[in-house]
């Protein structure tokens, strides 16, 4: 099969592959973040897409060949499933647009429907199965950016969009900036944002070899630090991480955590309501400097969040909100 023939999603961006075949392997060979294509069984719900490598959304349809990755998803607000739960007959879905693959084992009845797959066999070159660790970017070095961590208490809580809106008023005072998101599930557009808002640079996890972050934690620290070394050349005087998800899923955010924990400088906390916030705090035992996010949407939001917690909260999206955001980060990361 020539390379033109298969739609690669983004999990395959960090791949130069040159010529390569598509051979169906032995069960035996198949690991989590094998390179692998899978052909399109059944006519595509009509909100279903495929997020390709430069980040814009494709439609699909039957017969089509797609490029993804062997992954394991822990998603709370959308679905769960593993590729370990693949049968003999090769059928699978697409768990997430960017092409995480295996078969869904739950689902939100609120969640987008997903591609309906078979595998096809995995993506040969001279012999050899390619996966994402053998293209990951890793450079050895201490880290020692500051950063500004956010969290959040689940997935869709607006960390992201927070994440642009900082990384714009950082910009805004002169700075370098790169922009990353360390744990999650791959999704390209993430962290596209946070270049369209303006970040020097931009890195996820997918560039340190993972498809997701839903793996044994030795695993992810090895691929975070390699990743870590690689934005401390950057040079950028701050890096916005986001962690995706919430640290206390699956997805190693308290890793991601634990490995940060001597540059954050400010930490910032989305959450979907004011009762999350202190959740959030009492099972990760770590206060937040700002609350930002669905919680504090309202006066009402806001209100509730600083009587339960004493925090301070910012509706970010109010552009007014940007004066008391620009003092906290210059007190913050010592701008003044």
């Amino acid at each position: 099969m020539s390379p033109d023939q298969v739609i690669r999603t983004s999990v395959s961006r960090i791949a130069d592959f040159g010529d390569f075949t598509v051979e169906p392997l032995p069960r035996a060979q198949w690991e989590w973040g094998d390179y692998v294509v899978g052909e399109v069984t059944e006519p595509p719900p009509a909100t279903a897409f495929i997020e390709v490598t430069n980040g814009r959304m494709a439609m699909v349809d039957v017969g089509d060949r797609v490029m993804g990755a062997f992954a394991t998803r822990f998603a709370t607000l959308e679905s769960t499933g593993s590729w370990e739960y693949i049968g003999d007959d090769g059928a699978m879905s697409a768990m997430t647009s960017a092409g995480l693959f295996g078969v869904i084992t739950s689902r939100s009845p609120f969640a987008l429907d997903s591609i309906a797959l078979r595998y096809a066999g995995h993506v040969v070159t001279d012999g050899r199965k390619r996966t994402m660790a053998q293209f990951a970017v890793a450079s050895e070095g201490k880290f020692r950016m500051p950063v500004l961590l956010i969290v959040g208490s689940s997935m869709s809580a607006g960390k992201t969009q927070s994440a642009r809106i900082v990384i714009r008023r950082l910009k805004a005072m002169g700075l370098k900036v790169v922009g990353v998101k360390l744990t999650g599930a791959g999704r390209y557009r993430d962290i596209l944002s946070m270049g369209d808002a303006g970040a020097d640079a931009i890195f996820d996890f997918v560039d340190a070899g993972l498809p997701s972050t839903v793996c044994p934690p030795d695993r992810f620290e090895a691929a975070a630090r390699g990743l870590l070394g690689v934005i401390e050349r950057t040079g950028a005087d701050i890096a916005v991480i986001e962690a995706g998800a919430s640290p206390l899923e699956p997805y190693n955010g308290d890793t991601a955590t634990a490995l940060l924990d001597a540059n954050i400088r400010m930490t910032l906390l989305c959450a979907s309501d004011p009762y999350s916030v202190v959740g959030m705090i009492d099972a990760f035992h770590r206060r937040p400097d700002l609350v930002a996010g669905i919680a504090v949407n309202t006066d009402a939001g806001q209100a509730l969040v600083g009587k339960l917690t004493g925090l301070p909260s910012l509706r970010l999206m109010d552009r007014d909100s940007y004066p008391e955001l620009d003092s906290m980060l210059r007190e913050r990361f010592n701008l003044n």
